[in-house]
């Protein structure tokens, strides 16, 4: 892919902007304007539904920008095969949290790229396998109660609780953090 094309990451995530910044690209964001809630999760499988969701994100902001090299990515939790998103209210954080750190789980991000100009349209996906570690009483009360669990897929944030609640991970760890940068890097390269 041409280097001196504009980047354009299509997320408001500010965990995905910290991590293209530290691997030093030169982007701009434009926040897609996708409703996930339109998309049903019956029926496909967790990395097809993350992938989906990428590709409409970047498709949707390529519209406008047909030159620029779009980043769309996605990013849910996944356990015994059933996607996971992220928590409608505290209850539904108290629920997940007590699902995901019960046993093993994926965390799996679907990344797409496009280019309308260069007919360019790849997607792909990553996932990092979750060991957790076994949560106290407390330490569920402290999390949802600190909020944390905000606006991310599985009701945590490792960059923020990974000692505390992961025991070791089996994958990307910035997958987990929502971008996986090893994934983006080659085929940015492509």
């Amino acid at each position: 892919m041409s280097s001196s094309k504009k980047i354009i990451l299509a997320s408001a995530s500010p965990r995905r902007k910290d991590l293209m910044q530290k691997a030093g690209y030169e982007f701009d964001i434009i926040i897609s304007g996708v409703d996930e809630s339109k998309f049903p999760i019956d029926g496909i499988s967790s990395v097809e539904y993350a992938k989906m969701l990428a590709f409409e994100k970047a498709k949707d902001v390529a519209q406008e920008n047909p030159d620029a090299i779009i980043i769309g990515a996605d990013t849910i939790a996944d356990f015994d095969g059933k996607i996971i998103g992220k928590p409608k209210d505290k209850a539904d954080a108290e629920r997940i949290t007590r699902m995901l750190f019960s046993k093993p789980h994926k965390i799996i991000t679907g990344l797409a790229i496009i280019c309308i100009n260069d007919n360019t349209e790849i997607i792909e996906s990553d996932t990092t396998i979750v060991y957790p570690r076994k949560m106290s009483e407390q330490q569920i009360a402290e999390h949802i109660k600190g909020r944390t669990w905000e606006d991310k897929a599985g009701a945590y944030a490792i960059q923020e609780t990974g000692d505390q609640f992961v025991e070791k991970i089996d994958g990307s760890l910035t997958n987990v953090m929502g971008l996986p940068m090893e994934l983006l890097e080659r085929l940015l390269a492509t």
